[in-house]
């Protein structure tokens, strides 16, 4: 079953309705943008969230130690490491962070546009990561554009990461395409913010439920072909 988080998480209304359309993890941006949350807001809601939900915080070149602070103040399962951060960091990172999950998110168009040589880093340090998101991101915005990558130029580097750990899709996700998106990319899992909201930061109910739903119903189909 495809894994499914509901990032952008700013309140817990939108959290509750996200953990009722069947959401496995929500997640927490620590970072500038307008889904921003504070530790208090997301401990508060993190708190009132049933067990096997997962919060995952979203985090941009920070180190280390002030990622774990934070997974610590607000009770975080684990963390999206969202900006430049290095593969050779990648080490400190497990280190200062345990047995929490830790998602390393890729820019698509940089490793379309790249030698293999940045992926191959990035893989190389697998022990020290638990998955790779592979997003859309822009020069200016690192996520929550609502735009998606070019898929079909992309799905040799999809391959190339899922073969050597979990793949989680972001980028432009929606109730409408996330099933195609599965069935091209067969990942662990998808991430979603802007595809299921109703202004930036605001969930749209009926949205949460049918994106859930169609990554639900696209793992299906899968192994009914298999």
């Amino acid at each position: 079953m495809t894994w499914v988080k509901i990032c952008g998480t700013t309140n817990l209304q939108d959290g509750q309705q996200s953990v009722a359309a069947g959401a496995d993890a929500l997640g927490f941006i620590f970072a500038e943008s307008p889904r921003r949350a504070s530790i208090e807001t997301a401990a508060a809601i993190v708190a009132a969230l049933p067990h096997e939900v997962e919060a995952i915080g979203v985090f941009v070149n920070e180190s280390p130690e002030h990622v774990a602070e934070i997974a610590q103040g607000a009770g975080l399962r684990g963390v999206q490491l969202h900006g430049d951060e290095a593969a050779e960091q990648l080490p400190e990172f497990r280190r200062a962070l345990g047995e929490r999950k830790i998602i390393k998110a890729l820019h698509a168009r940089e490793l379309i546009d790249s030698s293999h040589d940045v992926l191959t880093r990035y893989l190389a340090r697998r022990a020290s990561i638990d998955a790779i998101l592979l997003d859309a991101g822009s020069p200016d915005q690192r996520g929550g554009t609502g735009v998606p990558f070019a898929w079909e130029k992309a799905l040799p580097v999809a391959a190339a990461i899922r073969d050597a750990m979990p793949l989680i899709i972001a980028g432009g996700l929606t109730p409408e395409n996330v099933a195609a998106a599965i069935e091209l990319f067969q990942p662990y899992g998808v991430d979603v913010v802007s595809g299921v909201e109703i202004a930036a930061g605001r969930k749209h109910e009926a949205r949460l439920r049918e994106f859930v739903a169609a990554a639900r119903h696209a793992r299906v189909s899968l192994k009914q072909r298999a």
